[in-house]
């Protein structure tokens, strides 16, 4: 700033207006208590996120997960709706707030001269365009195997009932046995064929698999990064805001929850390999655990942080809009184009469809509802 600034004596006429905005701007420390109900937040949104994240990939994953078609459905395109919200309201809306035009960040030299969290959010969705299309370009150009659509929905209806767990192959059954329980060598060798033919079909959809898991596994964890990264920010505020905490606290376990099944939405469409069967589980439980360390972190400087100091705005902006193109990407083409336009395997059945719509506007339009509040 050019001359120190007295808000006390302020002549609105030849006031650099950049100094009224940051000194209204810079709010102080607001921590005010109830520890308590800041440490129980810290495990409520340990349990509920880390419970709607493997909801989803329980039921395509494990074999003795009975789950309604419709209940997963639900479920998915549910989180579908919330991810998407989410880059709009809960990302892209707080960073023009915290680094847009009419800020203190955005009048500020060197920041005044562009209008920058939708060109952060632009750079974002280009740089995850590119990755995109290069992981599948690779696995193209590599294996010979264009994008592929997995059928999750029949293997939640299907559940691999009266089958063994996921990777490994059913028991073949010999019935051609002769009157003193002899194999005729015809039907011996017919099911020998069998066998090799199944051996050979199970060995390729292995491999297809892991295609597929090299190609949807780099959007998968960038979709992630952006949403832990908001998440961050939101557990630290939750350990310092004031007055606000009351109000604050359900609504973002409520929010940790909704997020949680948009990732295990995404994730219950990605075939694991056999070797990464540990994967999703790891991935739920780092999703379910950010949020808390935040919060612990925030009671840990709750009587010295700010999040309405420059610093603060500058780093909090930038992350924001950065993950805001990453999820507005991965929300319209990853979960709503590819499943909904470009998806070959995608149901014909109307009432199916006509409810999985409902329960992604249902998703978007209470993810945005919440963003009155957090």
């Amino acid at each position: 700033m050019s001359s120190p600034f007295d808000p006390n004596n302020v002549d609105l006429d030849t006031a650099d207006p950049a100094q009224v905005v940051c000194y209204l701007n810079a709010s102080p420390n607001d921590y005010n208590g109830h520890l308590g109900a800041r440490i129980s937040a810290l495990f409520v949104i340990l349990a509920v996120s880390t419970f709607t994240t493997i909801f989803c990939v329980a039921a395509v994953r494990l074999r003795g997960f009975k789950l309604p078609l419709y209940v997963y459905l639900f479920a998915r395109y549910f989180g579908a709706g919330v991810i998407v919200a989410t880059a709009f309201i809960h990302l892209l809306d707080p960073a023009y707030s915290e680094i847009g035009p009419q800020t203190c960040v955005g009048m500020t030299k060197g920041w005044d001269s562009y209008s920058w969290p939708p060109a952060i959010a632009l750079l974002s969705v280009m740089i995850i365009f590119l990755l995109d299309f290069a992981a599948e370009r690779y696995v193209e150009v590599k294996y010979g195997i264009a994008h592929t659509d997995v059928d999750v929905e029949h293997r939640v209806v299907e559940q691999r009932q009266e089958g063994p767990a996921d990777g490994e192959s059913k028991p073949h059954q010999h019935s051609d046995l002769g009157a003193q329980g002899e194999t005729f060598p015809s039907a011996q060798v017919q099911s020998d064929k069998k066998i090799e033919t199944e051996i050979e079909i199970e060995s390729l959809k292995e491999r297809i698999d892991n295609h597929l898991f090299r190609e949807q596994i780099a959007a998968f964890l960038i979709l992630e990064f952006g949403v832990i990264v908001h998440s961050v920010i939101i557990g630290l505020n939750l350990g310092v805001v004031g007055d606000e905490f009351a109000t604050l606290y359900p609504v973002i376990v409520f929010h940790q929850a909704f997020e949680g099944l948009g990732i295990g939405a995404r994730m219950s469409a990605i075939p694991f390999p056999k070797k990464y069967r540990w994967l999703p589980w790891t991935l739920c439980v780092a999703y379910g655990l950010t949020t808390p360390i935040a919060i612990a972190i925030g009671l840990g400087v709750r009587t010295t942080y700010s999040g309405g100091s420059f610093t603060a705005n500058i780093v909090s902006g930038i992350l924001d809009s950065m993950s805001a193109g990453i999820l507005i990407y991965t929300g319209l083409v990853e979960l709503l184009a590819r499943d909904f336009l470009f998806n070959p395997r995608r149901t014909k059945n109307n009432n199916q469809l006509t409810f999985m719509i409902i329960s992604l506007i249902a998703g978007a339009g209470i993810m945005a509802l919440l963003g009155k509040w957090a």
